[in-house]
């Protein structure tokens, strides 16, 4: 039973992201699912509830983006159709103050506005408790019919009519292109056609120019009666920072003697999509039977933050970061600049679960250089060395989930482009080898540099760390790691880091546990850590507790090899076997080293490198899993 079925549009948005700047001058865009029934479906499934969308989509690749992202948002997409004869719509937008928002909407024969009466299913609406309309489809006959039909079937069922009134008169065709931020003009035939749908609605959301349209009138109160008079629905009016109201009976002399509740003291970054976002906090608690001042405290708080982020339906709570947010004290205004909020909502939008990782690290750049010099064999056959390496992996994986590679671009470029191919999970180094203070190879400009990465690689970075490292030495690697993760933050990357400390001094139980329990200390918080095959269950216990207390969101740590023997693997994956945070393992020259010195001498061919590569990473693969039974 689904708790709502959302109809009607389903698009892709365009963000600007140079903030203040014209459409005109745009440089560089950041791009998101949008269109108002598919942002409050995805709000909905943030929050808990179990939601579907009924819209169509172009068989082409945005139209494919848009059914990936419904699918990773936990979103019913057995209503989502795909049109082979139209594109799927487009919307251009940016922020050019904190009241202008100007938008560009490309819906000239869209696939969403060809949603006909044959895409409303009896099963789909017959197992939800609630359909929202959304105004914009009311707008053309066929879509109208559909949205109609989709109102029958439910209440012959007694499910609950919302709609979301969504008025856009640039979409009703009654300005031009270049208006799409436009949010009012009157027309007599708008207002008659959300008129024939207002009897049977349970639920009427708004914002007051909204409310204009549907009631006729540009006086608030008097437009209210006017609905009021057509329908017994709650109507709920959103007021944007002054809050909202709801008038679940008569509407009383003024809007502040309905329901109400007060806005939160946030600074406006963008306000579209917001109103979306209220209405999936409004469907948590409405739904789910709660009292009307919880149901509006959650919309009120959904749509502030929504507000304080530039895009729509990826920057939308979840419930626990809802949660959080209710609970906390709003000391900036700039909520986008709360870090631990942020870190709630990156830990639980994160695109895929990791329980487990084995990975084939072979990233290794100066180590093989500098062998192919000393055998004088030519370092660029190190990049099809590198491509053996991924084949390999792959062979090993078999196609399943939980094993990735990491590898670098200057020899592994190729490499990389195959592992995509097969589906690995890749990680990619930033550190210049063997530096220390840590410096990054692409330079200063992390930023720039990793805007060319695809959005699935994750960043990996070595630093030689040791807690007895003299005071400008650490001072540098934390300066340097910090930088690390603004930029993977902004560019929106998840980062591991890899921690060696053994070759300078000599360990003890507690000596990587200090540097992590350090590095949480100045706020940095990777979602992996790579660390060295400690054979000490007393050290794998130490690093647990500092990970738990730091960030039990880490997706986990992987053992890396440091050319260790099998025995010696297994021995630290034993001693690992009772951590909680050991998800598995990120292994190089003990999978790859013997094969690549046989291979640059030509001792070996193509397919006996892969085999030696395959073997040894399948015997680690058993060794790890072997773990799991000792640990048992």
């Amino acid at each position: 039973m689904l708790d709502v079925v959302a109809i009607g549009r389903s698009s892709v948005d365009l963000y600007g992201q140079q903030i203040g700047g014209r459409l005109e001058d745009m440089a560089s865009f950041a791009k998101a699912v949008g269109g108002s029934p598919t942002n409050i479906a995805i709000g909905c499934a943030r929050l808990g509830l179990t939601a579907g969308l009924i819209t169509r989509v172009g068989d082409e690749q945005m139209g494919c983006f848009i059914r990936e992202q419904l699918v990773r948002e936990g979103v019913d997409i057995r209503g989502v159709k795909t049109d082979a004869e139209r594109l799927t719509a487009l919307v251009m937008l940016g922020v050019r103050n904190d009241h202008d928002f100007p938008h560009i909407f490309f819906r000239e024969n869209c696939a969403d506005m060809a949603i006909s009466e044959d895409d409303i299913e009896q099963e789909l609406i017959g197992g939800a408790k609630a359909v929202l309309i959304s105004g914009t489809h009311l707008s053309k006959p066929g879509t109208r019919a559909a949205c109609m039909k989709a109102v029958s079937l439910a209440k012959e069922k007694g499910a609950r009519i919302i709609l979301d009134i969504d008025y856009r008169p640039n979409l009703w065709g009654l300005a031009g292109h270049e208006h799409g931020a436009l949010r009012f003009i009157e027309s007599p035939e708008v207002t008659a056609m959300l008129g024939d749908l207002l009897p049977l609605c349970d639920l009427v959301v708004g914002t007051e120019e909204e409310f204009h349209i549907a009631g006729g009138s540009t006086d608030t109160l008097t437009a209210l009666r006017a609905v009021r008079e057509r329908s017994q629905a709650a109507l709920v009016c959103k007021r944007g920072p002054t809050g909202c109201a709801v008038f679940d009976k008569e509407i009383p002399e003024s809007l502040t003697q309905g329901r109400t509740a007060a806005g939160f003291p946030v600074e406006v970054y963008n306000t579209l999509g917001a109103g979306d976002a209220f209405m999936a906090g409004l469907l948590r608690g409405w739904l789910r039977g709660e009292q009307w001042e919880t149901s509006m405290r959650w919309a009120n708080a959904c749509g502030a933050i929504a507000v304080s982020r530039l895009l729509c339906s990826p920057e939308y709570p979840t419930w626990r970061e809802l949660k959080t947010f209710l609970n906390m004290e709003i000391r900036n205004p700039r909520l986008r600049e709360d870090r631990n909020l942020a870190h709630v909502h990156r830990v639980t939008t994160r695109r895929t679960e990791q329980s487990e990782l084995m990975a084939l690290a072979i990233d290794h750049r100066k180590q093989l250089a500098d062998f192919c010099q000393t055998i004088g064999a030519e370092t660029n056959a190190l990049k099809r060395f590198k491509l053996l390496g991924i084949e390999a992996a792959a062979r090993v994986a078999a196609g399943k989930k939980g094993f990735g590679i990491i590898c670098d671009s200057h020899f592994g470029r190729a490499a990389l482009f195959k592992a995509d191919e097969y589906g690995l999970w890749i990680a990619r180094p930033m550190e210049k080898p063997g530096s220390v203070p840590l410096e990054f190879e692409p330079g200063e400009d992390l930023g720039a540099h990793l805007f060319e990465w695809p959005v699935t690689h994750t960043i990996k970075c070595l630093a030689y760390y040791h807690p007895q490292d003299p005071q400008d030495i650490s001072n540098a690697q934390d300066r340097a790691l910090l930088q690390l993760q603004e930029a993977a933050l902004k560019i929106g990357r998840e980062f591991l880091i890899e921690i060696i400390s053994s070759p300078s001094r000599p360990l003890s139980d507690n000596t990587i546990a200090a540097v992590l329990d350090h590095l949480y200390g100045l706020g940095i918080r990777p979602d992996w850590w790579k660390l060295e095959p400690l054979t000490s269950p007393t050290a794998w216990q130490a690093i647990d507790r500092v990970i738990t207390d730091n960030d039990p969101d880490c997706r986990g740590v992987v053992i890396l090899g440091q050319e260790a023997d099998q025995s010696a693997l297994e021995a630290a994956f034993r001693a690992s076997s009772t951590s909680q945070h050991v998800r598995g393992f990120a292994v190089g020259r003990t999978i790859f080293m013997n094969a690549a010195e046989r291979w640059l001498k030509g001792e070996i061919d193509d397919e006996a490198a892969i085999d030696e590569m395959a073997t040894r990473f399948q015997c680690l693969v058993e060794l790890w899993r072997a773990r799991h039974d000792h640990a048992r």
